[in-house]
């Protein structure tokens, strides 16, 4: 990006605000918001994101950024009495990334800028307490040094380690200020051995390098990788805030803490968070001491809890959610860090949003908005069974709900790539780092010895809604011998364990699991009460009703049989959008399709077909009156023949075993012809869907007669039958042409037989490029269009799904090149293009044109927001999705409200 002459690029915390996110990130915004409010906010300032993708592109800060930061820098210490970095009494600042979305530990922080071999002994001096100044020193040497330097954080961590152990004692709190000089000089050597060059002396270089290594923390790999997780965009860069540091290592009466408004595990009202006595915030978050729960800070310090308490309800009233806090008690005097719209479990998400709206700080729409589809999905995750036999190996802290089982693992690499085998692992550790975010993803849960509910594995497993149990102390983990011990209990890697989100139980081997109490309200055995299952089945119901009440897109399911078409029907489906016929060939229906394709003569085929019709039929039947009152898309055979008949090489060898024995089966040689007859390089690109029906003289026309003899049946048993037939892989108008013809004259006869009216109308699936592209003209002879966006994906990539995904899509998606597959999402730019496209054509040739989509993408909540964009009036999904899709289009048509009322 260009560097423009009048921009500016450092904002004082007293000139921003919190709708500037997307300049100031999220921290600076929120930081300039509570300086606003009047809150106890260290003074600081913000450089802005700007600046940085200025950096990022070019390689270098712009021009102006220097002097600004140096006006900026002399107003602060003009406001603050003293110089940076000077001997006597120096200033000393923080300086923290701050995108505008929350990526907890993924970029870089570096505490007590200002610190050198002089100002050390001054700030010892003003303290009064020289061991809170040599800790700080030693802070910034293994901060900087990891940070801005590249040193391995390691080496720090096991100097830190020696020396306790030299000293005997287990927390670096009992560590003297000789001890802590000591380490001092022992960290400069590791960074003059590892970096090549002496730890910076001079602070504005130490803030300078420090700005720098956080604008390069914005394209670290764990920050590339989280951002692809939580479909973050790339482009956004990172603010930098720089403020003056205030100091919880300054003794007992001094701490730093984080505090959640609610409990961001399940969303109910009261004092959460942690809170740690004569630290820094680092030791919080990173889970490296074990705290005390933020009720605690009431004994402790009464004035300074009572203050945190007023500032937390003012701070919920104004921004109207459940606010995430840091904060630092500097000997009795309360600073506020930080404040952000917590991240939250998926229960606490729903549970929240209609709590606000009881208390009247939110209404109905904007609760719709506070929660997602991805959230809904989580719970309908199976739980454990409360009954079964277990073998608790401990308890912890409840981080982030679910039921979890798999493999002990004990680092980041073997998550990966046991998972990728197919494995489902538990990533267990004494407490997890940013470096461990690809394990923490490939994890079915993680589970840690150290940490509270804000630790870095606790915000981040709430974040992904990933299963997540800290601060398990019974458990001695030990990851360089890849075990952990719990008593005289040894879990070696690759045992099973079993984790607990909701609890913080820890189980030994697998413990079986039972429907989610969502799942249960849906499928209609449970109701709203009283206990906290049913707390969160009323907050889901109060939502799903609302987001019904808005949507306008319909929601179908895609269901073969009455067992899926009524387990729909309770989820809340309305109607089927895609019954798969290919299902109903498959069983002991194999043999007449084989007949079928071994067919030589009309009179052997005309058998082979009527045999099928009776048992079609019956399929339909049942499906209508499951389905009574609501649309059945029904298509007809899509897949290529050869599907229905033996593997080709399997086939080969028999027969060629038969033929060693002279005892060939007759039938066996003729479908080894067909075979190979039928036999294609590339099946989902040859005979397939109306290309069938054309080619195999009957085929379509029987499966509309046991279509429409079905309707006509339900209908004179006084049903409502509302079939829909729909030709699959159409490319030219002049296929449907053909095909509706002879549908239409079959349906003719049906209902002069029956003495019944068929409303049964025919449409296509559009899922090739051309029918996209030919729409217009396909609209002629279509009543309606689903598209089939799972085919369409592939025919306009050139990928063959079923290939792809395990050969090359995962280094797409690491490189960057795919945010998320374009199976899961659909492809705006590309398959979108087209499906809008296709909806524009298809309605202008025929205003009335029912449009729908049937492919996977139909249940992907962010596909249905493009959905209903686009103007489809109805998407189709499995059952299990159907209440995500529903949620989704509410979201949906509420957010197009939204904006257009602004």
């Amino acid at each position: 990006m260009s560097e423009n002459k009048d921009q500016k690029f450092v904002y004082d915390f007293t000139e921003g605000n919190r709708d500037l996110k997307d300049l100031l990130g999220g921290k600076g915004a929120n930081l300039a918001e509570m300086t606003n409010l009047g809150l106890p906010v260290p003074p600081g300032f913000t450089i802005t994101t700007e600046a940085c993708k200025v950096y990022l592109e070019s390689g270098t800060a712009p021009a102006a950024l220097r002097e600004e930061v140096s006006a900026h820098l002399a107003a602060l210490e003009a406001k603050m009495g003293k110089k940076l970095g000077q001997s006597d009494d120096p200033l000393l600042v923080s300086v923290r990334s701050g995108a505008k979305f929350s990526m907890p530990g993924m970029m870089d922080t570096v505490l007590n800028i200002g610190l050198s071999d002089e100002s050390v002994t001054g700030l010892a001096s003003q303290a009064g307490d020289e061991r809170f100044a040599w800790d700080s020193y030693r802070r910034l040497i293994q901060m900087f040094g990891k940070t801005v330097l590249g040193v391995e954080g390691e080496l720090f961590e096991d100097a830190l380690d020696e020396a306790k152990a030299a000293k005997k004692v287990t927390v670096d709190t009992d560590l003297d200020a000789a001890d802590l000089k000591k380490l001092v000089k022992h960290f400069k050597k590791i960074v003059a051995k590892e970096a090549g060059r002496e730890f910076p002396q001079d602070a504005r270089e130490q803030m300078d390098l420090a700005v720098e290594a956080v604008f390069n923390s914005w394209n670290t790999d764990r920050a590339k990788l989280y951002r692809r997780q939580e479909r973050i965009p790339s482009d956004l860069g990172t603010a930098v805030n720089i403020c003056s540091m205030v100091f919880g290592n300054l003794g007992p009466d001094s701490g730093t803490g984080v505090a959640f408004t609610r409990d961001p595990a399940s969303g109910h009202a009261g004092v959460y968070g942690d809170y740690l006595q004569n630290a820094q915030g680092e030791d919080v978050v990173a889970g490296i001491r074990n705290t005390v729960p933020l009720a605690d800070l009431e004994a402790i310090d009464k004035a300074s809890y009572d203050q945190l308490m007023t500032i937390m309800t003012t701070l919920e009233n104004h921004y109207k959610d459940l606010c995430d806090i840091e904060f630092t008690i500097e000997r009795g005097q309360l600073w506020m860090l930080q404040t952000r719209v917590g991240k939250r479990t998926a229960g606490a998400a729903f549970r929240i949003a209609t709590q606000l709206v009881d208390q009247g700080l939110i209404d109905e729409a904007e609760a719709l908005q506070r929660v997602t589809g991805h959230q809904l999905a989580q719970l309908m995750f199976p739980r454990f069974d409360e009954g079964a036999k277990t073998t608790l190996l401990g308890r912890g802290i409840a981080a982030s709900p679910g039921a979890a089982v798999g493999k002990a693992v004990f680092d980041s690499y073997t998550a990966v790539k046991w998972s990728r085998s197919g494995e489902k692992v538990i990533l267990i550790r004494r407490e997890t780092n940013p470096d461990d975010l690809d394990g923490m993803i490939a994890s079915e849960g993680i589970l840690t010895s150290r940490g509270g509910k804000t630790s870095h594995a606790a915000v981040v497993a709430r974040g992904m809604g990933k299963t997540c149990v800290c601060g398990a102390e019974e458990l001695d983990v030990d990851t360089k011998r890849r075990r952990m011990t719990v008593g005289e209990t040894v879990i070696e890697e690759g045992d099973v364990v079993s984790i607990d989100g909701s609890t913080g139980k820890v189980y030994l081997g697998e413990v079986p699991v039972v429907p989610s109490p969502v799942v249960e309200y849906f499928e209609g055995r449970m109701h709203a009460g009283a206990d906290d299952a049913d707390e969160l089945v009323a907050a889901v119901h109060r939502i799903m009703a609302y987001a019904d009440r808005v949507r306008r897109l319909r929601v179908r399911a895609n269901a073969d049989n009455a067992e899926d078409a009524l387990r729909a029907r309770r989820f809340g489906a309305q109607g089927i959008g895609l019954c798969r016929t290919e299902h109903m060939f498959l069983g002991e229906r194999r043999e007449l399709v084989e007949r079928l394709i071994l067919a030589d003569t009309d009179s052997e085929r005309d058998e082979a077909l009527s045999a099928l019709l009776p048992l079609q039929k019956k399929d339909f039947v049942e499906l209508f009156e499951a389905m009574d009152g609501l649309p059945v898309t029904v298509r007809l055979l899509d897949p290529p023949l050869h599907e229905f008949l033996p593997d080709i090489t399997e086939l080969s060898v028999r027969v060629a075993l038969a033929e060693s024995r002279q005892d060939a089966n007759e039938n066996d040689l003729r479908l080894l012809q067909a075979v190979h007859k039928l036999h294609e390089q590339n099946p989902m690109l040859g005979l397939r869907g109306v290309r069938l029906g054309l080619v195999i003289p009957g085929l379509f026309k029987m499966q509309v007669r046991a279509i429409a003899e079905a309707a006509a049946e339900r209908k004179n048993a006084k049903g409502d039958p509302r079939a829909e037939i729909m030709v699959p892989l159409v490319g030219t108008v002049q296929e449907l042409e053909i095909v509706r013809e002879e549908a239409d004259q079959v349906i003719a006869e049906v209902e002069a037989a029956t003495g019944t009216s068929l409303k049964l109308s025919i449409g296509t699936m559009i899922e090739l490029p051309r029918a996209a592209l030919t729409a217009a003209q396909i609209a002629e002879a279509a009543q309606f269009f689903s598209f089939g966006t799972n085919d369409l994906t592939q025919t306009v990539w050139g990928f063959s799904r079923d290939d792809v995904e395990a050969s090359f899509f995962t280094a797409y998606l690491e490189k960057g090149i795919f945010g998320v597959s374009p199976f899961e999402t659909i492809d705006k730019d590309g398959v979108g293009a087209l499906v809008r496209s296709a909806v524009q054509a298809g309605r202008a040739t025929r205003p009335d044109l029912k449009l729908g989509v049937c492919g996977e993408h139909g249940g992907d909540p962010e596909s249905v927001h493009f959905f209903h964009e686009v103007g489809l009036d109805y998407v189709s999904c499995s059952p299990f999705r159907i209440p995500v899709a529903r949620l989704e289009a509410g979201r949906a048509a509420a957010e197009a409200k939204g904006s257009d009322s602004r």
